[in-house]
């Protein structure tokens, strides 16, 4: 995973171009791209700082989460249901979402929708 620059360098740039250099001059002495000489001075302008952003996780779990309570019903009425099966309610509520989507949602609870146990193992034929 890349990591971001450090913000001493994100504030030197952010400084040049305060002092009246182009974006485009201060990316090139010091060894950036032009976008983020932009970037940079734009989060400064908007902010105050060039501290940078948390990389990585989860942005899209927002979607499914804002009907929690929909998906939570549905299982809390009828605990067997399928992940497919809760696919078709949420459609029914104009809402899309994959399989992987609903699964994910639940191992986030710690939910685990599992059949009814299975029989009893044989007393006189061995099953492995």
């Amino acid at each position: 995973m890349t990591k971001a620059l450090s913000i001493d360098l994100r504030e030197r740039v952010v400084s040049v171009i305060d002092g009246g250099v182009s974006r485009r001059q201060a990316a090139a002495r010091f060894g950036v791209s032009v976008s983020s000489a932009i970037r940079w001075h734009a989060l400064a302008r908007r902010s105050g700082s060039t501290a940078p952003r948390r990389q990585g996780g989860d942005r899209r779990s927002g979607r499914i989460e804002a009907h929690a309570d929909v998906i939570l019903d549905a299982v809390a009425k009828r605990p067997d249901t399928t992940l497919a099966e809760l696919r078709e309610l949420l459609v029914g509520h104009g809402i899309t979402v994959g399989i992987a989507t609903l699964w994910r949602f639940f191992a986030r609870r710690k939910i685990t929708l599992k059949k009814s146990p299975g029989m009893q193992r044989s007393r006189i034929v061995p099953t492995s």
